[in-house]
């Protein structure tokens, strides 16, 4: 079966190259031709670092690693409307209804996506990268279960359009994508974003489905307590609400090594100072929260897994990395408790990082220069003695 279908393509493919009927879909067939195999091409001049790794391999195990969180957003969907109705459900029940809400999602998600993708490709005459294979599955990750679908295509569409393609597409662009479309959602729909109702899918008026941010945010205190933040079943955003699912997810992107640990530890540890800081002042009741609930509430562990680790957002030097990421979770724990019209503070806090990562980068590069000049000065004098 592979064979016959690795000789259709060979034997379709010189309709798609310079010359053939079709060439001006060229890049659109060698993105099939290299979703279905691996390319055959080989370098022919110049060093190159040759490695089993390549981008494609490097997105699928992104979007492996999400699979046990997004598996749990998807029962986690059903588990919340069964139980803001009073309704029993069976196991596939839950998921079935899961399904129906979170699929659609998905898919409006891809197809957007991909179409910009793959028309900015043929007119760039380009190849068309692999990374929104991750994007494309970040975004409903990012969002509450029951988001109009139109709204997804114009957030995906602006997050693609203008927070990538603008900057010159994959591995050029200065923000998350994914993050720029939820914030885009935030701003312009902010009824979709916000409130209790949006969290729950197709929840009677009566029943509350605040999130614990959305508590602390409106001055309350009833909290669900921790364990059931750390497993998930709490509203939230279809693949953020359990921490033990975005753990496992973690554990592939560090074993593989796709993922940097320095951020992920510094931004752990950025949050946890914050809210130490905020615990010995004590102002308030949010200030008195213990610090590990940061880390449960809201979209904390899954922006220090999958969004602060995005390596083109991300600083690149390994200094740079601890200031990033430590900034990231300070920031954000700061926007949580000090202003509560954006009690989501991760959000905003990696898109800033995001602007300022070059700049980290740049002065850590300036400052290892500057003390590489003083050794030299200093060895100088040494041997002219």
């Amino acid at each position: 079966m592979i064979k016959k279908l690795r000789h259709f393509v060979d034997k379709t493919k010189p309709n798609f190259t310079e010359g053939g009927k079709y060439a001006w879909l060229q890049s659109t067939f060698e993105a099939f031709e290299s979703f279905l195999f691996v390319p055959d091409e080989t370098t022919k001049r110049g060093c190159h670092v040759r490695d089993a790794i390549d981008l494609k391999r490097t997105m699928i195990t992104v979007v492996i690693a999400l699979m046990p969180a997004l598996l749990f957003g998807i029962w986690n969907i059903g588990y919340q409307h069964f139980k803001a109705v009073a309704e029993c459900a069976t196991f596939w029940q839950i998921i079935g209804f899961g399904l129906l809400k979170a699929l659609p999602v998905i898919v409006v998600s891809y197809i957007t996506g991909l179409a910009i993708e793959f028309a900015f490709a043929q007119i760039r005459h380009h190849q068309v990268n692999e990374g929104y294979l991750v994007t494309g599955m970040l975004i409903p990750m990012v969002l509450p279960p029951d988001i109009p679908l139109w709204m997804v295509a114009v957030a995906t569409a602006f997050a693609v359009l203008i927070g990538k393609e603008a900057f010159g597409g994959t591995g050029m662009n200065l923000v998350n994508p994914a993050l720029t479309a939820r914030a885009f959602l935030f701003f312009a729909y902010p009824s979709v974003m916000s409130g209790d109702k949006v969290w729950i899918a197709d929840q009677p008026d009566a029943f509350s489905g605040a999130t614990p941010l959305g508590i602390l945010a409106n001055g309350g205190t009833n909290l669900p307590d921790a364990w059931t933040m750390i497993w998930g079943g709490i509203p939230g955003s279809m693949g953020e609400t359990s921490v033990i699912a975005i753990t496992l997810g973690a554990i592939l992107l560090l074993m593989t090594g796709i993922a940097s640990w320095r951020i992920m530890l510094s931004v752990i540890f950025g949050g946890g100072l914050m809210g130490l800081l905020f615990n010995a002042i004590g102002a308030n009741e949010y200030m008195q929260l213990p610090f590990y609930y940061h880390y449960l509430m809201g979209g904390f562990m899954f922006g220090a897994v999958f969004m602060a680790t995005d390596p083109v957002t991300a600083a690149q030097t390994n200094t740079g990395k601890w200031i990033y990421g430590l900034l990231i979770g300070i920031f954000a724990v700061m926007l949580r408790v000090l202003n509560s019209a954006y009690a989501e503070g991760m959000m905003l806090s990696i898109l800033l990082m995001n602007c300022f990562a070059p700049l980290i980068d740049h002065c850590v590069i300036a400052r290892n220069i500057k003390k590489r000049q003083k050794r030299a000065i200093v060895q100088q004098k040494t041997f002219a003695r």
